[in-house]
């Protein structure tokens, strides 16, 4: 069942097209990581999935309900982790998350606020002015975790976190999924979507040039080699190996997916001594992409 959904959306500001025609769907229960650096439309999005921004065209539903006529009632239960957090400089941490948590109208968990604050070493006895980013940060993800969300809208939501913190975050993303809840994780760490999404989508200067799953996408990267040979090798001019670089006592190199299996055979001509595998990252796709403007070839 399909929680977010995005149908050709698209967002202008004036003759500046911020986003074209973006599409999008979050199932329940799953992890959706939309990436892409800084400016390419991420923010723009979740800002009209939140109800602060009208889109210009197209057609943007949170539990089958328009994100801008319907934002009252979509905010009843979802939650949101923005990426620069301001809070009331003389109102502590503990009031900022107690008074969040009951504008959504309900009591506040104890139990489970104080572990979270635990959990995220955050002292709420202190004033959020003497706040540093990262704290700042720590008060929204408690008060996002606190509540009973069903939907969870997070922009870069681990700024300014150590990395402690970002694995602590990540334990409470994956409570989350297990829990059925659905997540939209808006991030340009790469490795932290790569650990915690089921399916990614990637935007590009405010176009999504490529969705699907981890497994489906990367078959499109390269998987990294490294080997050793008893007899000289040379790749140079091999279809579909890159970056060929000789070493002290091998050979590394770069490999397209579809070729793996030829690739290898042709090296094991040559008497392999060692052969090391590394699977294509995240990373790899997200380069790949930008690199060649979403081209596959």
């Amino acid at each position: 069942m399909a929680v977010l959904e995005v149908k050709s959306l698209t967002k202008s500001f004036g003759e500046v097209k911020a986003l074209s025609d973006v599409n999008l769907t979050v199932q329940e229960g799953e992890v959706f990581g939309f990436i892409g650096p800084n400016g390419a439309g991420k923010s723009t999005t979740i800002r009209i999935l939140l109800g602060i921004l009208k889109a210009s065209s197209g057609k943007a539903k949170i539990f089958g309900q328009d994100v801008w006529s319907d934002a009252v009632e979509i905010h009843k239960r979802i939650a949101y982790v923005p990426g620069d957090v301001n809070l009331w400089p003389n109102l502590t941490g503990g009031q900022v998350i107690d008074y969040f948590i009951s504008l959504r109208g309900h009591e506040v968990d104890k139990v489970r606020k104080q572990e979270l604050i635990d959990r995220f070493q955050l002292d709420p006895t202190k004033k959020c002015g003497t706040y540093s980013k990262g704290n700042r940060q720590k008060v929204a993800l408690v008060v996002a975790f606190a509540a009973d969300a069903d939907l969870y809208i997070l922009d870069e939501p681990t700024s300014g976190l150590d990395p402690l913190m970002e694995r602590v975050f990540q334990e409470y993303v994956m409570e989350a999924k297990k829990d059925g809840k659905s997540v939209l994780l808006s991030s340009h760490i790469l490795s932290e979507v790569e650990k915690l999404c089921n399916h990614v989508g990637i935007i590009r200067d405010g176009t999504v040039i490529e969705t699907g799953s981890l497994e489906e996408m990367r078959h499109l990267t390269r998987t990294h080699l490294y080997v050793e040979t008893k007899q000289p090798l040379n790749l140079a001019d091999t279809p579909g190996v890159y970056d060929w670089q000789q070493e002290k006592q091998g050979y590394s190199f770069q490999v397209d997916s579809e070729k793996l299996d030829d690739v290898i055979k042709w090296i094991s001509e040559y008497e392999v001594v060692k052969l090391e595998s590394a699977p294509p990252t995240l990373e790899d796709l997200f380069m790949r992409h930008y690199e060649t403007g979403g081209a596959t070839s």
